[in-house]
C-alpha cells in the first residue's frame, strides 16, 4: 500500500491502460478519480472496481481534447478528493494511413488528442500541485512509437516523440517544486483497441513471436505506473520508461550478413 493517502487523476480511464494504470494504482492505496468522455457502463464498471478494492473511487465525465473540459475535470477532482498527488495522462487518438494520402485535420486530431491535450491536463494539474506545497507525480503514457518510426503512423509518431520532449521540459521546470515528471513507454499492449485494429486472431498469432513470447497486458502499464507514483521513485523525474517485454530489441540478435 504505498500509495496510502495519495489522490490520483487518470485520464481516458475507461478501459484499456487507463483503466489497469487506475486499478493498479487503487490496489496500491490511492483513492482515485476515473475520467473518460461520458459515464459510459465501462466506467462504472472501473469505478466499483476500485471501491470493492477499498478505495475511494469518483467518475469524472470530461472531453480532456478541449482546455474548458479540462479545467472542469481537475476542478472536480480537487472537490471530490480534497487534492491530487498523481496524474496518469493517458489521453490518445490515432489514424493510420499513407503519408502520401494523410487527411490534414486528422493530422491535427491526433496531435490535439495525443499531445496537446496532455498539455493541457498536466499544466492544470501541476498548477494544483504547486499550490498544494508537497510536490507530486505527473506519468504520461507515451509508446514505443515515439522512437521507432512506424509507417503509416504519421501523426501518431510525431505526437508521441513530441510527447516525450514535452514530458522532460516539464520535469526539468518542475523540478524546484518537487514534482516529478516521468514517461512510459507501452510497447504491443492487448487492450480493446488493439483488438479492434488488428484483430482478435492476428493478436493471437503474432503473440509468440514478441521477445516475451505475449502482448503486454494493462496490467503491466499500471504497475509501472504505481511504482513511479510511489516513493519509491522520488529521485526519478525526466526519465523514459520502455514496459515492453523487449518489443524494442526484436532483431538485435540477428547475425551480420
Amino acid at each position: 500500500m504505498k500509495l496510502l493517502g495519495k489522490k490520483a487523476l487518470v485520464t481516458g480511464a475507461a478501459r484499456g491502460i487507463g483503466r489497469g494504470c487506475a486499478l493498479e494504482l487503487a490496489r496500491a492505496g490511492a483513492d482515485v478519480a476515473v475520467n473518460d468522455r461520458e459515464a459510459s457502463a465501462q466506467a462504472e464498471t472501473v469505478v466499483a472496481e476500485i471501491r470493492a478494492l477499498g478505495r475511494q473511487a469518483v467518475l469524472l465525465e470530461g472531453d480532456i481534447f478541449v482546455r474548458s473540459s479540462c479545467e472542469h475535470v481537475v476542478a472536480q477532482a480537487v472537490e471530490k478528493l480534497g487534492q491530487i498527488d498523481i496524474l496518469v495522462s493517458n489521453p490518445a487518438f490515432s489514424r493510420r494511413g499513407d503519408f502520401l494520402d494523410y487527411d490534414p485535420e486528422n493530422f491535427e486530431k491526433v496531435l490535439q488528442g495525443t499531445l496537446t491535450s496532455g498539455f493541457h491536463m498536466s499544466q492544470l494539474v501541476a498548477k494544483q500541485m504547486v499550490t498544494q506545497g508537497r510536490g507530486g507525480k505527473i506519468v504520461f503514457i507515451s509508446s514505443v512509437h515515439a522512437r521507432i518510426p512506424y509507417t503509416r503512423s504519421v501523426a501518431y509518431n510525431a505526437a508521441k516523440s513530441g510527447l516525450n520532449h514535452m514530458a522532460l521540459t516539464i520535469a526539468a521546470e518542475l523540478s524546484k517544486h518537487r514534482i516529478n515528471v516521468n514517461v512510459i513507454e507501452p510497447g504491443w499492449i492487448d487492450t480493446p483497441g488493439e483488438q479492434e485494429t488488428f484483430g482478435s486472431e492476428a493478436i493471437r498469432q503474432a503473440a509468440p513471436s514478441l521477445p516475451w513470447g505475449r502482448l503486454g497486458t494493462p496490467e503491466d502499464i499500471g504497475k509501472a505506473a504505481a511504482f513511479l507514483a510511489s516513493a519509491d521513485a522520488d529521485y526519478i523525474t525526466g526519465a523514459s520508461l520502455l514496459v515492453d517485454g523487449g518489443f524494442c530489441l526484436r532483431g538485435a540478435g540477428a547475425e551480420p550478413t
